[in-house]
């Protein structure tokens, strides 16, 4: 619990959102170590979407990054992020949105990713039409069947894409949020056996003098798998502030939880019952059952969870919390959380030190 409890909370309205300065400054070495060099980390921003915390990795020498919105990605670009990839796919008028991105920040070097011909062709179009090439990888499924080209089809797709005159084919977007088996044996021997079909088609690609050799892979539960089994630039995200589904489901990662959310009781409704102000306004609303545990509580069952109450009940009554009492929730998912709030808490040693803003939290900034 200490290391989680904060001192002088008088006036911290709650629920709000909390990082601890040391427990991140502790994952980014350890994914560093993971990876075997902060030049081989290309993150992920949307588990933090803020600035103050893009910046705190570059100060540990990672300098690439990946986004999930046009916003994300200029804000990688006000940090001045070296190489940045709005992984997901570019659609109707985010197509010319991202092309002004990447002319208006010439210093920092753009990716689009894309998993379909008709929407490259209009983003190949739309860049002949601003007078720029964009930079592209093919988004490959890697079987999490959410987006990307089947393996079996890739070799094919990238060859068409690879002639459209407004793109310039660099290589593979590969996310594999499927492989996260508990057993890290099971996890590792899936990821290399589909990291050796991806190099088949790769082999094939270079062997007709087709550039391909830019690979992002991975995401928090699989990047060690292809830290071990390739040489690709590795794309983890939430391991850097660590979530307590991640911690709980796969502890082998060795990450710690590094936010919170603090809650107050606002009420006992009956006996073995207390409620906080922690709606699922203030926390993820996925997953369904359990979104969260009270540190040093955690043997609380969710009972109620609506807009801003959240209703815990707990077997042993002595151990009820008083009214106003300030907990502390580790979020089962902490993307959607964190992007609930305007601002963090940063707090060492047991008091709030500064402010960040979580800068990308709406989906537009300039462009």
């Amino acid at each position: 619990m200490s290391c989680y409890e904060i001192r002088k909370t008088e006036e911290i309205i709650s629920p709000s959102l909390i990082y601890y300065l040391d427990i991140i400054r502790s994952n980014i070495q350890k994914a560093i170590e993971e990876a075997g060099s902060a030049e081989r980390l290309w993150p992920h921003v949307k588990s933090h979407k803020s600035i103050d915390m893009l910046k705190l990795q570059m100060k540990y020498g990672i300098v690439k990054f990946k986004a999930a919105t046009v916003a994300e990605a200029e804000m990688a670009a006000q940090a001045g992020a070296e190489r940045i990839i709005l992984a997901y796919p570019l659609i109707g008028p985010n197509i010319g949105r991202y092309v002004e991105l990447a002319k208006a920040y010439p210093n920092s070097h753009f990716y689009a990713i894309g998993d379909d011909l008709k929407q490259l062709e209009y983003l190949s179009d739309k860049c002949m039409e601003k007078g720029y090439r964009m930079p592209v990888l093919a988004d490959v499924n890697m079987g999490m069947d959410r987006t990307g080209v089947t393996i079996d089809r890739l070799e094919a797709f990238y060859r068409i894409v690879n002639t459209f005159p407004g793109i310039c084919m660099k290589g593979l977007h590969c996310y594999d949020g499927n492989h996260n088996n508990k057993d890290i044996i099971v996890r590792n021997a899936e990821v290399a056996d589909v990291d050796r079909q991806v190099e088949t088609v790769m082999i094939h690609l270079k062997q007709d003098g087709i550039e391909c050799g830019l690979v992002v892979a991975g995401g928090t539960p699989s990047f060690p798998c292809h830290a071990e089994n390739t040489n690709w630039y590795l794309s983890p995200g939430t391991a850097f502030i660590t979530d307590a589904g991640y911690y709980k489901n796969l502890p082998d990662l060795g990450f710690i939880p590094g936010a919170a959310v603090m809650t107050r009781v606002i009420s006992h409704p009956a006996p073995g019952l207390f409620a906080t102000d922690l709606g699922y306004k203030g926390i993820a609303s996925d997953p369904v059952v359990q979104r969260g545990y009270i540190v040093g509580l955690e043997e609380a069952v969710p009972v109620i969870h609506s807009e801003e109450h959240w209703v815990f009940k707990i077997e042993d009554v002595s151990k009820v919390p008083a009214i106003g009492t300030c907990l502390y929730v580790i979020p089962t998912h902490i993307c959607p959380t964190s992007a609930l709030y305007p601002e963090i808490l940063l707090v060492k040693d047991g008091e709030v030190i500064h402010t960040w803003k979580v800068t990308a939290r709406n989906r537009r900034l300039t462009y």
